[in-house]
């Protein structure tokens, strides 16, 4: 699968760019939550199940989950992908998209016959319905209230819905489903290396309601988080004078990225705070030029039209990429003239 955040690929495709690259390729926040020395007992014995349940208390608490026994914690959310397609039997599964290519390719592992729509209401004639909230890569959110009707169809009629809200730290907390697992037809994602900055920590979370948690949680076994998983996680989901500063931070830096990227007229359509939505003609022009002078955005091959752009880290990320876009515009604008002679 294409995926961003591979810097080997970025040297592939670009191999006379200089280094380092600019990677804007992901939706991983820049700034990560501060790294801390960890007890040694997180690398030297086996993770504690006081210290698991710990990581769940706070993460229900964080995510406004009903209880700890509706969380599951998985080393990563994409583990949890076909664990939780194959909650209900094997069937049709949709997707609204376009969006994030793995839960189509999770939901056929578990055997579903997998369909992308995007029309919401095509997701109700679905066995498993997955919606992406806020959506990957054009940051569409579909209301609370359409989910919960949606949830109570799929649950009436033994299906289930899937509301990965990988972003939904920076996006409308009030859309949230996490608070209504308990009542069952539902089952809610949340990722925690995107917003912290620490994907290479691999956390992520179910929210589902206690049958299901326990499910999820026994096909996992025991040890499933790693002990350094556990630390980080349990100090950054508590630290939520944190978690507030970055939400104002990142939400004035991705206005900064759209001001910029307007100044050479790149249209900003959508995204979230930890990556913008771009869709224009020019797309493929402006991807190419800026991998050359190694700023690399994320690129859709399937969309020629359509890029998403994260958030530089520092402020010779931010000069890089503004080189790199009047770069950009001058040969767009030398084109123009020759057109016009």
């Amino acid at each position: 699968m294409d995926h961003g955040g591979s810097l080997a690929r970025a040297r592939a495709l670009f191999p006379d760019a200089p280094e380092p690259f600019v990677d804007l390729s992901t939706g991983i926040n820049p700034h990560s939550y501060p790294l801390f020395s960890l007890p040694a007992t997180a690398l030297t014995r086996l993770p504690e199940a006081s210290r698991l349940a710990e990581l769940l208390g706070v993460a229900s608490a964080t995510y406004g989950a009903p209880s700890p026994a509706n969380v599951v914690a998985a080393p990563g959310t994409q583990i949890l992908l076909p664990r939780v397609a194959a909650l209900v039997a094997r069937g049709r599964a949709a997707v609204l998209g376009p969006t994030y290519a793995e839960h189509a390719r999770a939901a056929a592992i578990a055997g579903h016959a997998t369909a992308e729509t995007a029309a919401f209401e095509d997701l109700t004639d679905a066995d498993l319905a997955i919606v992406v909230n806020p959506n990957n890569p054009d940051g569409r959110v579909v209301p609370r209230a359409q989910l919960l009707w949606l949830a109570e169809r799929m649950k009436a009629k033994g299906g289930l819905l899937v509301v990965d809200e990988a972003f939904m730290d920076v996006g409308l907390h009030a859309e949230s489903l996490a608070g209504e697992v308990e009542e069952g037809g539902v089952v809610v994602l949340r990722s925690f290396g995107k917003f912290y900055g620490l994907a290479g920590v691999r956390l992520g979370f179910a929210l589902a309601d206690r049958a299901a948690a326990a499910r999820l949680a026994g096909e996992l076994g025991p040890w499933a988080v790693a002990g350094p998983a556990l630390e980080y996680g349990i100090a950054a989901l508590r630290d939520g004078a944190w978690r507030a500063d970055m939400q104002r931070t990142l939400a004035k830096q991705a206005a900064r990225l759209d001001d910029l990227f307007g100044r050479f007229g790149v249209p900003v359509t959508g995204g979230t705070s930890l990556f913008r939505f771009i869709d224009f003609a020019g797309a493929a022009g402006l991807f190419a030029t800026l991998g050359g002078q190694g700023v690399v955005l994320r690129h859709f091959a399937e969309r020629p039209t359509v890029l998403r752009a994260g958030l530089p880290g520092c402020q010779e990320e931010w000069q890089r990429l503004e080189n790199a876009l009047a770069l950009w515009a001058g040969q767009r604008d030398d084109r123009a003239a020759r057109s016009m002679q």
